[in-house]
């Protein structure tokens, strides 16, 4: 599954257009390297996320193509927020 695409499903990010946008301005990381978009997201990836002042680590624990919004948080364990 496309990075982007990954964390509008989690709800990491809200809007799968703002997850393009931060990828394209470098503000997500996928294991310490700076992703682009369309990045293969896979399980055990650790993704860091700054936008603002709002930085996360999480770890990719599940990669479905839909998910509720009781199941999202299930698709990614928190390292650091």
């Amino acid at each position: 599954m496309r990075l982007d695409k990954f964390l509008k499903v989690s709800r990491l990010i809200k809007r799968r257009t703002v997850a393009n946008e931060a990828c394209d301005a470098g503000r997500i990381q996928v294991n310490d390297k700076v992703a682009r978009a369309s990045y293969d997201v896979k399980e055990g990836d650790i993704i860091s996320i700054e936008l603002g002042a709002r930085a996360v680590r999480a770890q990719v624990v599940s990669v479905r193509e839909t998910a509720g919004k009781d199941e999202a948080s299930d698709l990614y364990r928190l390292i650091e927020e």
